[in-house]
């Protein structure tokens, strides 16, 4: 067949094609939606950190079976991306490896494999939709979820806000109300990037963004303020900078030094300065589950105990954590040890290595593109929520899926930045 025939039928295919294309984005939101563990999650986990009852693990199974079929209608491009993603590729096969040196082997394959396929997803995202697409695609399931969370907390308080602890906390259609203000973070930045994407529709999506900003002050989580407060000043100072005003760099400059300088001290003598500020100096129990799980992180540094496997049985590693505790600890509330829990610290370095080059990726866009509006925030805000959340490399989780799909958006080439797939 000559160039000019297959050129002919690709126009002839195009109309059949695009008809697929949203049905292709509402199932991306489904999947999405299901990622996020709200509502469904909840209503037939024991916990949040459990696998839960069996109709929820064996949900995943056709997840995975769409998402390995769905790579296949682009297999060139499923290849481009496993290729430029070898940070992430290789984290997730030590994770799908580490039965091999597991304390529970059965576990951490079935858990491992699940992290796994979440990563093809998130690497199934960025080869299918571009930026603005995807952009557009996490904003509206945020908001989704941002509505039904809302609908939750106040038709049905019993179930969606706090009584025992942070009394009158909302934690919408998630356990808690550290998710809820984490997702509604996020939300918020992905709003305020859509409005960017679709500026005839900014006042729309400045409006959600603010409705999502509310969920987070009704979640009364001071880090996820901390995460809002933060997506609001570099999206500003974003805007500021591509105006051409010059102390916009400044600010960006000084905010990252004055930054910088906290955590440095913070890392220094975080007691005294915590203790000066009148706040609990244990971040609410936190330092002292570090400690111990940076001696238990000591005892496997190279190849830790598999993955999802230190916290699970009764007797496991966990059990001494929980004796010196006097606390049913769930999990390390670090997304940095409980990477070096599961894989051990090469794994931990992998991680940091993958964060640090996607946001100085994601920083080389600043001035052209929306993208920037959502990757940097985005990226900076993940490391943020890891210091105090156990937030990375988290199986069936929305916050990987994302991660994945910015990072490996940002890997390709910027003539993949204003195609999508037809």
């Amino acid at each position: 067949m000559t160039d000019v025939g297959a050129h002919i039928l690709s126009i002839r295919a195009a109309p059949r094609l695009n008809l697929l294309r949203p049905f292709e984005f509402f199932l991306a939101g489904v999947i999405l939606f299901l990622v996020s563990q709200g509502l469904l999650g909840p209503l037939l986990a024991d916990s949040q950190h459990s696998d839960g009852a069996d109709i929820l693990r064996v949900m995943w199974l056709p997840v995975y079976a769409i998402t390995l079929l769905w790579m296949m209608i682009t297999p060139m491009r499923t290849i481009d991306v496993l290729w430029r993603t070898p940070i992430i590729l290789t984290l997730s096969v030590l994770c799908l490896a580490s039965f091999l040196w597991s304390v529970d082997p059965g576990l951490s394959q079935r858990r491992g494999f699940a992290l796994f396929m979440t990563t093809l997803f998130g690497l199934l995202l960025a080869t299918r939709f571009n930026w603005r697409e995807l952009i557009t695609l996490f904003a509206v399931v945020f908001v989704i979820l941002g509505v039904m969370s809302a609908v939750m907390s106040l038709a049905f308080p019993a179930t969606a806000v706090h009584h025992d602890i942070h009394v009158g906390a909302w934690k919408g259609i998630w356990w808690e109300k550290n998710t809820l203000g984490a997702m509604m973070a996020f939300g918020t930045t992905a709003a305020l990037a859509a409005s960017v994407c679709q500026p005839r529709h900014k006042i729309i999506w400045w409006g959600l963004a603010a409705f999502q900003a509310g969920l987070v002050l009704m979640s009364t989580s001071k880090t996820a303020l901390l995460a809002l407060l933060l997506a609001l000043a570099g999206i500003a100072a974003i805007h500021l900078l591509r105006r051409g005003f010059g102390f916009a760099a400044l600010i960006l400059i000084g905010g990252g030094l004055i930054s910088f300088i906290v955590a440095l001290v913070l890392g220094i003598a975080p007691v005294a300065v915590l203790e000066a500020l009148g706040r609990d100096p244990t971040l609410t129990g936190r330092t002292d589950i570090w400690v111990i799980l940076a001696e238990q992180v000591e005892v496997r540094p190279w190849t830790g105990y598999g993955y999802g496997a230190f916290w699970d049985g009764v007797y496991g590693p966990a059990f001494w954590v929980r004796q010196r505790t006097q606390w049913p600890v769930p999990t390390a509330h670090n997304g940095w040890l409980e990477i070096a829990l599961a894989i051990g610290l090469p794994g931990a370095i992998l991680m940091f290595v993958s964060l640090v080059l996607s946001i100085f990726r994601a920083a080389g866009r600043l001035f052209r593109g929306p993208e920037v509006f959502w990757a940097l925030i985005f990226l900076i805000l993940v490391a943020l929520i890891s210091i105090s959340e156990s937030n990375l490399l988290q199986r069936n989780a929305i916050t990987w899926v994302l991660f994945v799909a910015t990072a490996a958006r940002l890997a390709m080439p910027r003539r993949y930045d204003e195609i999508s797939v037809r």
